[in-house]
């Protein structure tokens, strides 16, 4: 699949071929949605609690006599139906957590990139190397890619402390290393810029190293 290739300062970029995984169809897509669903849900504390009517702060005592009194019979004043009373089939604390498969979270990287490659969203640098430490150096390399988008993420196979420096004012770009990123990170960002050392890593990432060394 061809994807653009910028040089350093992004001043110019030429069109090059890479063995990105092709999928037919819905192939892959019901891996994707499912570990996007996983990677979502672990995110989740579970921690939230709701007071029960043995944990909730009052008395029991039945508040006037069962018949006699011309409203519905109550027993306590705790319960679910009175102000400040318990919370009837209230959430708990539990755990959210889903374990996906090596396999599963490997084709569901390789249909994301193929996904965000397919409709243009993904370039590749030669590297994230600035003539200088500040923010609207990499500011400028960065518009000259894509002005427009919103959230950019940005990959390398791992970054300088200069390039840190240099990004992490700009409010639309978040920082990723090539080992660590997911099929989550390339479906929330709107425009996907990877270096070609950190293209390599994924690519190697989903057994497609030899392909990626000779292309």
């Amino acid at each position: 699949m061809k994807l653009r290739v910028f040089s350093t300062d992004a001043t110019s970029n030429t069109e090059r071929d890479f063995p990105i995984a092709e999928f037919e169809g819905d192939a892959g897509s019901r891996a994707l949605n499912q570990v996007l669903l996983a990677y979502m849900a672990n995110q989740r504390l579970g921690t939230v609690d709701t007071r029960t009517n043995k944990t909730v702060h009052g008395t029991g005592k039945k508040p006037f006599r069962q018949k006699g009194s011309g409203v519905a019979r109550q027993g306590a004043r705790n319960r679910a139906q009175h102000y400040h009373g318990a919370k009837a089939h209230g959430p708990h604390p539990r755990d959210y957590t889903q374990r996906i498969s090596k396999t599963v979270k490997k084709i569901a990287l390789a249909r994301a990139l193929f996904e965000r490659a397919r409709d243009g969203e993904v370039d590749v640098i030669e590297r994230f190397e600035l003539p200088e430490t500040k923010t609207k150096v990499m500011n400028a390399v960065m518009a000259r890619i894509d002005a427009k988008a919103k959230k950019v993420l940005i990959v390398d196979e791992c970054w300088t402390d200069s390039t840190i420096l240099a990004s992490r004012n700009i409010s639309r770009l978040y920082m990723a290393e090539a080992s660590d990123v997911n099929a989550l990170d390339f479906a929330n960002y709107d425009r996907i810029v990877v270096s070609a050392q950190g293209m390599n890593i994924i690519l190697a990432r989903l057994g497609l190293e030899e392909e990626a060394a000779n292309a």
